[in-house]
């Protein structure tokens, strides 16, 4: 029996020991690979919708103008959806970092305290902020700006022009911002206003229309640079749209556009 006995306990043993040896050996589960991110397939654009010619709504309340048919064939070039979406000019930044739409694409521009908040892709065009007055007033100069009620867009780059110029800022009687350039200019127009300062751009697209009402100052508040604005941390698509840019411009595509805007190629 104790024979019996210890060939059993050795034969469990073994038994043991061999099921002890195979769980060792065998290979650990692996682990199941990262799911990557899912490729960008659509990009919301926000914009003022009311920013003729680089956004607006024709008779139709279809959105075109210059920005759009850039972001339009960027977006071709880069294989993505693209969608506009309006919003109030002024939040844009809010609009941008709570991420309701994934780039500012509407004449925005580049500016050190936008750069805080904004990733900016290379500029693609230079603008300046002219003073538009009506066209017989006396008003020549930015000296005779002193003593006028001064109209400007509301959370444009117009309004910060125009205050860095302290002293002609202090000289005038008033200085009113509007939801969009259109009412300014409307304002000046009917004579509540004296003077409108406003993105080149969309100044000379409204005095082309009605060159017997608006003219033109010499002068300026400055020369500033657009480019797109993009979250800080969205270095993909801040990349992939400055090469869509870069290609839409070395191939001729983005002089074409602006040519068919504003009669001559005013891209940077």
């Amino acid at each position: 029996m104790k024979k019996i006995a210890a060939v059993v306990l050795m034969s469990l043993g073994a038994l043991l020991a061999g099921c002890g040896k195979n769980e060792s050996a065998q290979p650990a589960a692996a682990a199941a690979p990262a799911t990557p991110p899912a490729a960008v397939t659509k990009i919301v654009i926000g914009l003022d919708d009311n920013f003729p010619p680089m956004g607006f709504r024709d008779e139709k309340n279809q959105l075109v103008g210059f920005d759009i048919d850039m972001a339009r064939e960027a977006s071709r070039r880069m294989g993505v959806e693209v969608e506009f979406k309006p919003i109030d000019w002024s939040a844009k930044e809010a609009e941008l970092t709570a991420k309701r739409v994934d780039a500012l694409w509407n004449g925005l521009t580049i500016t050190e305290e936008r750069k805080q908040n904004i990733a900016f892709t290379a500029p693609y065009m230079e603008n300046h902020q002219i003073i538009v007055v009506a066209a017989q007033a006396a008003i020549k100069a930015k000296s005779d700006l002193a003593g006028k009620v001064v109209g400007a867009q509301d959370g444009s780059s117009a309004v910060d022009a125009v205050k860095k110029e302290d002293a002609v800022f202090k000289s005038f009687k008033e200085f009113k911002t509007f939801g969009d350039n259109v009412t300014a200019l409307m304002d000046l127009s009917t004579g509540r206003l004296d003077a409108v300062v406003v993105d080149e751009v969309v100044g000379r697209y409204y005095v082309a229309k009605k060159p017997h009402d608006y003219a033109v100052l010499d002068e300026h508040f400055g020369t500033e640079e657009y480019g797109v604005g993009v979250r800080k941390d969205d270095t993909a698509l801040q990349g992939r749209i400055d090469k869509a840019l870069g290609d839409m411009k070395q191939d001729g595509a983005a002089a074409t556009i602006a040519t068919q805007w504003f009669g001559k190629n005013i891209i940077k």
